[in-house]
């Protein structure tokens, strides 16, 4: 897999509660965030470990080989998240308009959604 795109920012949530809104997104009707374009799937969970990381499968129906990692450490503080996503894809690697929609995507649903979610 050739790494696509990472995107490292912190979070206002600690790891748990960061794992579980990628675990389980939108599960609280009030604080929806994963908010889906018409070329875009709900992802599945391919792998994670509590409260470490979180493997998505594709969010892309042109691009069901893509997958996005979230790593998720502490901060400095102990009371938030440094999470760090990397999308990976198989080669070859998307043309310049598709990968530069396909990051901006994730930035817009991890740090700004999901950001928003939490409070911030």
């Amino acid at each position: 897999m050739l790494e696509a795109g990472r995107r490292q920012r912190n979070q206002p949530a600690p790891p748990f509660a960061v794992f579980e809104a990628l675990t389980e997104p939108n599960r609280d009707p009030r604080r929806q965030w994963l908010k889906l374009l018409d070329d875009e799937t709900e992802p599945t969970i391919v792998e994670s470990s509590q409260p470490d990381y979180v493997v998505w499968s594709s969010l892309w129906t042109k691009r069901p080989d893509a997958r996005l990692r979230f790593d998720l450490p502490a901060d400095w503080t102990g009371h938030g998240t440094d999470l760090c996503w990397t999308l990976t894809v198989d080669d070859p690697m998307p043309d310049a308009p598709l990968l530069g929609h396909m990051r901006k995507r994730v930035n817009e649903l991890i740090n700004a959604n999901l950001r928003y979610a939490f409070g911030q």
